[in-house]
């Protein structure tokens, strides 16, 4: 995979796992099954089949010390920053323009950097037809994830007729992307087949990727293009500063994929999950005792079942109380319901009203 250049998402703040996770270190520069951090494993797994000096980052540059510090196997010159967050299509367009300079017609994979994947040889086989795709319809390809439940929490993308172009993974042409369903909506999906989860992966040529942003974004296209005159000169910084802040703010399924009629969908049927909250932490650990309770830390547990608790730094006790999430870091303890645990980010919310951003 010679020509092919992989992106990596990585300026998400994670708020549904406070209290781990914190503006100056969200989601993906924690270690939640290991030792290595997500931004880190989602590397180590690329580079199985990318080159390092191929594979670029793009995240926030309030986050550039912690990501720095994670990636030192990467090319500094990888590491591209946005000043403030703009959603999914500025952040691939800016990084497009770097892996533009060095190979215009590459193939570009995107990721996000804080799922959870397992089976990463059919995660490579997956990435190897899309790509073949990508090169050889000039299509944009995402890798739809096979439902297994009836999820409410991610979108998902209808198919139309299989393709085949040599690729080794069942693809389709796509129909459509649909939004978040409500549960009878979702399992209405899974009877009718031919649905998939919208993974958030996407792959396509740098050229028809900016192709697509000029003829669906053409503002931000614009944009880019001034960008463009910058990178390499010493007022590149200023001029992304000013700039970056005035671009729209748009994800690429909005801007792009739900308009574009080059679209495909890779099937995935390896193991993946977005990991959106503590609850999807606590059912993927793998080192729970024969009660079901996942620990770290000094924990005593009484008559406790189903409970995931997170104590690398002091002893905590769980008395009489099953199927809750315990979580202390430095000065902070998060105390909830498993069912509850989509409500932290509303926890993060009432802090930052009571002025309370040390904890944060």
């Amino acid at each position: 995979m010679s020509n092919n250049y992989c992106l990596i998402m990585a300026g998400g703040s994670g708020t549904r796992f406070w209290p781990r996770s914190r503006v100056a270190k969200p989601k993906q520069y924690l270690s939640l099954f290991g030792e290595k951090s997500l931004i880190q494993e989602s590397v180590q797994r690329f580079a199985h089949f990318i080159p390092e000096e191929s594979i670029y980052v793009v995240s926030a540059k309030s986050q550039q010390s912690v990501l720095e510090s994670q990636t030192g196997n990467l090319p500094k010159e990888n590491l591209i920053f946005e000043p403030v967050g703009k959603n999914t299509l500025p952040a691939i367009g800016l990084a497009a323009l770097f892996i533009a300079e060095k190979d215009p017609d590459g193939v570009m994979i995107v990721s996000p950097s804080d799922h959870l994947i397992q089976n990463d040889e059919l995660f490579r086989q997956c990435i190897e037809s899309a790509a073949l795709i990508a090169e050889k319809k000039d299509g944009i390809v995402t890798i739809g994830i096979t439902p297994k439940y009836p999820a409410t929490g991610y979108g998902y993308v209808q198919t139309a007729d299989e393709i085949q172009i040599g690729q080794s993974i069942k693809s389709f042409s796509v129909s459509r992307f649909v939004e978040k369903p409500n549960v009878d909506v979702a399992t209405g999906y899974l009877k009718q087949g031919g649905f998939f989860w919208n993974s958030g992966i996407f792959v396509f040529k740098v050229s028809v990727f900016l192709k697509a942003v000029q003829q669906f974004s053409p503002a931000l296209y614009a944009d880019l293009l001034r960008i463009k005159e910058h990178i390499g000169t010493d007022g590149y910084e200023s001029a992304l500063d000013k700039i970056y802040r005035e671009v729209e703010s748009i994800s690429i399924d909005y801007g792009i994929l739900e308009k574009a009629s080059n679209v495909f969908l890779v099937q995935g049927d390896f193991v993946w999950n977005d990991l959106g909250s503590w609850e999807e932490v606590y059912k993927y650990d793998q080192n729970k005792d024969e009660n079901k309770n996942a620990t770290t830390g000094e924990v005593v547990l009484i008559d406790t079942k189903n409970s995931y608790v997170y104590a690398p730094n002091s002893l905590v006790a769980v008395v009489g109380l099953d199927d809750v999430i315990v979580v202390q870091e430095g000065d902070t303890i998060l105390v909830c319901k498993r069912d509850r645990a989509e409500d932290i980010k509303a926890v993060v919310g009432e802090i930052t009203k009571r002025n309370l951003d040390q904890y944060l």
